[in-house]
């Protein structure tokens, strides 16, 4: 197997808003808040439901990789109801092999809410449910040790049991990799994740504000120079600006598409970070794959949800 993702197992339930909604419900655009089912219900008892699917943001890179004829797997959290039966069966209809057995578990399987504003930004509100407790037993080790890249995300820490799945996977793997997630995400465990980044991360994907945070610098030439000396693979999206990758001390750029019809921006991270691995993992060169990953991220704005048909 290529690669195995593991990440927090999310049905996506997508809605439009107006500016207005999110500040009246004290939400900051563009960012992850986690909630509990209270709250997510309030949050969705005024809203139409665009669209209801599995999500994830591993899973959805997973689920990319899948698509461009990639043979690779992941392991994620569900309870045995209504939503994780869904879930499991959107994974199996992606031709992705999942590593998990469902059971009725007391929290329901994870659901986010999307909201997206008119300027196609996404805020997410997540109630993670079951998928946040995610723990070491839940880890197909056989799975860490056949996959040739382990990809994590940033969001498997915001909860207690999950640090344990996440070292357990870590300590197995042959290579890893982890997306850093959120720039809230990042600020909560700012310490351990550079200490991933620094220690044990092989590959980490950010986009500028994640990566100029975890840091604390201004500039991002800054970025640039600390990259080149930890002598790992960092890619970074900076929007408008595209896509840069630092590798051991060489530094490719790759420019954003342009007069694109951007609709939603959620999963482009996502679908970069799957063109991006489709690329190493089938020997294209660097600024090949970065091409790939804009190529992946320049489809999925321009349709609702972070999967492609």
């Amino acid at each position: 197997m290529k690669i195995l993702g593991i990440g927090n197992a999310i049905v996506d339930v997508i809605c439009k808003v107006d500016d207005a909604f999110l500040t009246s419900n004290n939400l900051t655009k563009s960012t992850m808040k986690l909630v509990d089912e209270i709250q997510f219900k309030s949050l969705l008892a005024n809203l139409k439901i665009e669209e209801t699917i599995s999500g994830g943001s591993v899973a959805n890179t997973i689920v990319g990789l899948s698509q461009l004829g990639n043979d690779v797997g992941f392991i994620g959290k569900i309870s045995n109801d209504k939503l994780g039966i869904k879930y499991e069966e959107g994974l199996k209809k992606e031709k992705v092999k999942y590593f998990y057995s469902k059971k009725k578990e007391i929290l329901p399987t994870g659901t986010c809410l999307i909201l997206i504003t008119p300027d196609s930004e996404r805020t997410m509100c997540t109630f993670l449910g079951t998928a946040g407790k995610i723990n070491e037993n839940d880890v197909d080790i056989n799975a860490v040790k056949n996959s040739e890249i382990l990809f994590l995300e940033g969001y498997l820490l915001d909860e207690g049991e999950p640090k344990k799945a996440f070292d357990k996977a870590i300590k197995n793997s042959n290579k890893v990799s982890m997306s850093l997630s959120d720039l809230f995400c990042v600020e909560r465990h700012k310490k351990h994740f550079l200490d991933l980044v620094k220690n044990k991360l092989d590959i980490t994907f950010a986009n500028e504000q994640e990566i100029v945070s975890l840091l604390d610098v201004k500039n991002f030439n800054d970025v640039i120079e600390f990259s080149k000396q930890l002598k790992k693979t960092i890619i970074i999206t900076r929007g408008e600006k595209g896509s840069v990758a630092i590798k051991n001390e060489e530094v490719v750029e790759c420019e954003s598409r342009r007069n694109l019809k951007i609709v939603d921006l959620t999963g482009a991270g996502d679908l970069f970070a799957a063109g991006f691995f489709h690329g190493q993992i089938n020997n294209l060169t660097i600024k090949e794959s970065l091409e790939r990953g804009t190529e992946m991220a320049s489809k999925i704005i321009q349709k609702i949800g972070a999967r492609l048909n």
